[in-house]
């Protein structure tokens, strides 16, 4: 029997001398905005992607001028915790080198656009001089380890953010490139010098998402990626973690073997055992994850082929001993927590909306500023969530004062007065920089929300959460895939319109209808949004909803992600 071809990502890594590649020749060649095609993969495994401005490639291309490139820059931040000298670093990187915003991702990191290859390395070197990094933020690697933002709030949460750190730390890739390459570290001469003992010479067969929570918050959305673990609380003390595996949210339009998966709770593990099961976790998806077929590479796939018993067989075989048996827990949402906040340890913290994560600067709203204002008197930290927005956390009560007054000067104190719906939205950033978006996400959902507004208070239902989310493409950055309601690019200027998610995140959503016009969004929701405020149930959340008044049928898992599609979701 033939041996299966692989995929020619895994050619691309084997080749590259544990990611160097020629990245450092492609860096010196400032005869081009861009890099050869197989550099730019390993950029990815270092924290950056190449990227072009579309709104210019018509310009550009009647000029015949090559495209206009840059690159992103995806800074890790384990546990979605930042100094307030790495925010004034980043701040001031945002200025000098990118676009002048700050993006805050769906994974609790920072994100920088319009980076140009001239000043890539200076920019990653200047990132590391902030005791911050970018290595391993992409890549077929395990990428941001995600933990619930306000460890302050309880002892627990500090323990929470301890083992999201080492988890972080023990994951990293151990080659030297990195610090080659971008940090001017001393070369390592013979790839037989370099090592990864955990990935080996051709790491993952895809991405690997880590994300650690505690109930009852789904903030970080377990559900949806490849390795989670539910702190366990027993009398105040934090016992364990059950263990989750096999979530995801990326697939292709028109391509049903794809699909997004919510992951299965198959163990429990001690506080001890965390880091020694991430890594196996980790080990089981290198040696078993599909190496042939990238769209199948990921851990869902894995665990879908197996079984969820056959994993669980498997993790106790590579760890030796075996986990326990799946504890009792509770999740009531995944949104954040808006305004101020009192910690057990006297301390405050400020959660403050940020409309699609984008930390910028406006005519009337100095949103950048003032953070940057803050971050110079602030004593404690700040806090990324997975929800995009941004926690002035660990406020001690001699600065709250200070603090309470520049978030009023710069106009911040009201950015929560917002419909609930506004502040349950994520949006992944879309045009004009991705190259994967179909069409817009960021800069439109603002303006649909605004429509879909004037029905939410028709209905009575400013104050009542739904979660919504966009991504002008099918990878499902944004998790639209786990929404409530949820809009999937397919075209230009439509949608593919999913509803029935679970409110904290726990059930997939369905296709209600594909490739629909934006600009019609609110004459298709509305009338549902209207029948949820006038006929639901007590404490019936909308997504609930939609599956009991049969607008959509219920996903009960990845494979079904396909089935059961009303004839008419797709006229």
């Amino acid at each position: 029997m033939a041996e299966e071809k692989l995929a020619a990502n895994e050619g691309i890594k084997i080749r590259s001398n544990y990611l160097r590649g020629t990245i450092a020749e492609g860096l010196a060649d400032l005869s081009t905005g861009s890099m050869c095609e197989d550099d730019q993969q390993l950029l990815k495994f270092h924290g950056t992607y190449q990227q072009d401005d579309r709104d210019l490639r018509p310009m550009r291309r009647k000029h015949k001028l090559e495209k206009a490139y840059s690159f992103m820059i995806r800074i890790r931040v384990p546990g979605g915790v930042a100094t307030p000298e790495q925010w004034l670093e980043t701040d001031r990187l945002a200025t000098q080198f990118a676009n002048g915003t700050i993006k805050l991702t769906t994974r609790q990191a920072f994100q920088f656009h319009g980076i140009i290859k001239s000043n890539l390395k200076r920019t990653i070197a200047e990132i590391n001089q902030a005791a911050m990094d970018t290595i391993a933020a992409c890549g077929d690697v395990n990428r941001n380890v995600m933990c619930n933002p306000n460890p302050y709030l309880s002892d627990v949460h500090a323990q929470v953010l301890d083992v999201s750190q080492k988890i972080s730390d023990h994951l990293t890739p151990a080659t030297r490139a990195y610090h080659e390459l971008w940090l001017d570290g001393e070369k390592v001469e013979t790839s037989e010098e370099d090592f990864e003992p955990i990935y080996g010479k051709t790491y993952l067969p895809r991405k690997f998402k880590i994300t650690v929570a505690v109930p009852p918050s789904n903030d970080v959305d377990i559900y949806a990626n490849c390795l989670s673990f539910i702190a366990i609380v027993e009398a105040g003390e934090l016992v364990g973690f059950n263990v989750a595996v096999g979530g995801g949210m990326g697939m292709t339009h028109g391509d049903e073997k794809t699909y997004p998966r919510t992951a299965d709770i198959i163990g429990f593990c001690t506080v001890d055992q965390v880091v020694d099961v991430s890594e196996k976790v980790v080990m089981v998806q290198r040696d078993f994850g599909d190496r042939t077929e990238r769209k199948h590479a990921r851990m869902k796939y894995t665990v879908d082929d197996h079984g969820p018993e056959w994993i669980l067989n498997k993790l106790n075989e590579y760890l030796g001993y075996e986990l326990g048996p799946v504890r009792d827990f509770v999740f009531e949402d995944n949104g954040d927590r808006f305004g101020w906040v009192e910690g057990e340890n006297g301390n405050s913290h400020l959660t403050l909306f940020i409309q699609g994560g984008r930390v910028l600067d406006t005519d009337t709203y100095p949103m950048r500023t003032g953070l940057r204002e803050i971050a110079k008197v602030h004593e404690g930290d700040f806090r990324l969530t997975a929800n995009q927005n941004i926690i002035i956390a660990n406020v001690s009560p001699e600065k709250r004062s200070e603090i309470e007054k520049l978030v009023e000067q710069y106009g911040m104190k009201d950015s929560h007065e917002k419909s609930a719906l506004r502040l349950n939205s994520i949006a992944c950033v879309a045009l004009p920089t991705c190259g994967l978006s179909l069409a817009e996400a960021e800069r439109y959902l603002p303006s649909l929300l605004g429509e879909l507004e004037e029905v939410i208070e028709e209905a009575g239902l400013r104050h009542d959460a739904i979660t919504i989310r966009m991504t002008g493409c099918p990878n499902g950055c944004a998790r639209p895939y786990i929404s409530e309601i949820g809009f999937v690019g397919r075209s230009p200027g439509c949608y593919n319109v999913y509803l029935g998610g679970g409110f904290a995140g726990q059930r997939l959503s369905k296709m209600y209808r594909e490739n629909f016009p934006g600009e019609k969004v609110k004459e298709l929701l509305g009338p549902i949004i209207l029948d949820y405020g006038k006929n639901r149930n007590e404490g019936e959340r909308f997504g609930d909803f939609c599956i009991r008044a049969g607008y959509v049928s219920e996903t009960t898992e990845g494979k079904d992600f396909h089935k059961n599609i009303k004839e008419e979701a797709r006229v």
